[in-house]
């Protein structure tokens, strides 16, 4: 697209929620941007410390529940520094990764120079069997995420809990693809999983209390740019003080720090994000299982839809721009294994009915045009990777209770996905900030 004027219909965007565009992170950033100017002037050691960063590393650790929380310029380098520094300076270190874990945290591992030991993708069975093996003295640390993003995936973070607490071992959960999406202030599937004590004030003792380490970003749910960790004082205070990816790295400038505060802040009190978010994604997900389109199942929000081959993959991906002004990308190898390529659709507060309904004619269309596999032919074939196989489609994470929409009839649940239902629950400004029309 080269003219200003024209316009696509991006419907692959990490900014899940359109906080991108939420006027209060704008004017807090436009207001931080002309008083303290374009740049932070130097490293967290030197001159790109000040009271931005104190007050978002503040607000980050309140919303995890913990002592402490350090920023860095992005999630990828703040799971290479931690990992790297955590697994060089504890003697011996092993460290147990699951088989999906993002570059980041595989590079941080490489970086660390202690053993790794790979478990299968969120196999507690495998997993115990890995540190069963390993000396009982030896530092361990298991390294896992909570969403995957590419399959949307849940890992079992309480369950691998309790072989941390089993075997002696520290917990490192990436939390990028959560923060901001699940839990009742926005902290993630580790909150999410105990939504009603979190709801309530109560995060002692609960599953995200008991993680030692959660990695997240600022850069996706959060509309901004940046990573952190949130952790025990210590912990923090040790990657502060020896991790290369912090201390030789430029700040953060004032303006983006201030406006993640503002977006953190917004979406540990607001819900109706998350609510039209999570309609949207149910919506989608169903209309295309309707017309045999084969999404991959999973319980988050993540809508992946399996094509199996690269060259066909690529090939839909540019029918959906260049005919129907649809921009979906193709995931190929190495992000997913050979013969699992597909399109990954993630639908936002502002994708409501009358998007849904041209993305579903378009990709119909796409998937004739190009003779794409439809969940029958999976079927037919036995299913692959969960699609085509019954019973493969689990309950989404987040229940119509905690939606509020438990009481609800369908038809008034059909009208929260329509433009004036989304205007009702964001009003009118959020609302257009997300793109969606308020009417005169």
């Amino acid at each position: 697209m080269n003219a200003e004027e024209e316009r696509v219909t991006v419907w692959c965007s990490n900014d899940y929620l359109g906080m991108g565009r939420n006027p209060e992170v704008l004017r807090t950033m436009h207001t931080t941007l002309d008083k303290y100017g374009a740049g932070a002037g130097g490293t967290r050691n030197i001159s790109g410390h000040n009271q931005h960063a104190i007050a978002l590393e503040k607000t980050l650790a309140k919303l995890h529940a913990k002592d402490s929380a350090l920023v860095f310029s992005s999630c990828y380098v703040a799971n290479d520094a931690t990992l790297a520094t955590l697994g060089s300076k504890l003697p011996g270190c092993v460290i147990l990764s699951d088989s999906s874990n993002h570059a980041s945290m595989i590079q941080g591992i490489r970086h660390s120079g202690a053993k790794k030991v790979v478990f299968k993708h969120n196999d507690v069975e495998d997993l115990e069997a890995k540190l069963a093996a390993l000396p009982s003295d030896c530092p361990k640390i298991i390294a896992f995420e909570s969403v995957y993003s590419m399959c949307g995936s849940i890992g079992p973070i309480e369950a691998i809990c309790d072989l941390a607490d089993k075997y002696g071992a520290l917990t490192f959960l990436d939390e990028v693809h959560a923060v901001g999406m699940y839990g009742p202030t926005g902290a993630g599937v580790a909150e999410h999983l105990d939504f009603e004590a979190h709801a309530s004030g109560r995060p002692s003792g609960t599953i995200m209390d008991r993680v030692d380490i959660i990695t997240g970003t600022l850069g996706k749910a959060y509309g901004c740019v940046g990573g952190y960790i949130a952790g025990s004082a210590n912990l923090v205070d040790t990657i502060r003080s020896l991790a290369p990816g912090f201390i030789f790295t430029t700040s953060l400038p004032p303006s983006v720090m201030a406006g993640a505060k503002a977006a953190v802040e917004y979406q540990m009190r607001e819900q109706g994000d998350r609510t039209l978010q999570q309609l949207h994604t149910r919506a989608v997900k169903s209309v295309l299982a309707a017309n045999d389109i084969p999404v991959i199942p999973n319980p988050s929000h993540i809508v992946p839809v399996l094509v199996g081959d690269a060259e066909t993959a690529r090939a839909a991906s540019d029918m959906l721009l260049e005919k129907w002004g649809i921009y979906v990308q193709a995931i190929n190898y190495p992000t997913v294994a050979v013969g699992q390529e597909r399109l990954r659709f993630t639908p936002t507060p502002g994708h409501t009915e009358g998007l849904q309904e041209h993305l579903v004619e378009a990709v119909l269309d796409v998937w004739k045009e190009l003779g794409i596999k439809r969940t029958s032919d999976w079927a037919a074939q036995g299913g692959f990777i969960g699609v085509g196989v019954d019973g493969a489609i689990p309950e989404p994470l987040w229940t119509d209770n905690q939606l509020g929409i438990k009481e609800k009839s369908d038809r008034e649940v059909e009208k929260m996905n329509t433009e004036k239902g989304a205007v009702k629950i964001l009003g009118e400004e959020r609302a257009r900030s997300v793109g969606i029309s308020v009417g005169v």
